[in-house]
């Protein structure tokens, strides 16, 4: 998409910004939400796959009292 956008060098820069923006206390916490996420994402998507969208939908069970 990018092709060659970034180099070695943007990718230092932007590092170097988010340690100055969110200080070095706070990145383990971020990085650790940010990969929470990414597991959190990764599973609904697994889940959505694992869906078949032409099985028709189960039936609701009936109370029979």
């Amino acid at each position: 998409m990018f092709g060659n956008a970034f180099s070695g060098w943007h990718l230092l820069l932007i590092l170097a910004v988010v340690l100055l923006l969110f200080g070095a206390a706070k990145l383990p916490a971020l990085a650790k939400s940010v990969g929470q996420s990414a597991k959190v994402l990764r599973k609904e998507m697994k889940s959505d796959d694992d869906a078949d969208p032409t099985a028709p939908a189960p039936d609701k069970p009936t109370d029979k009292s």
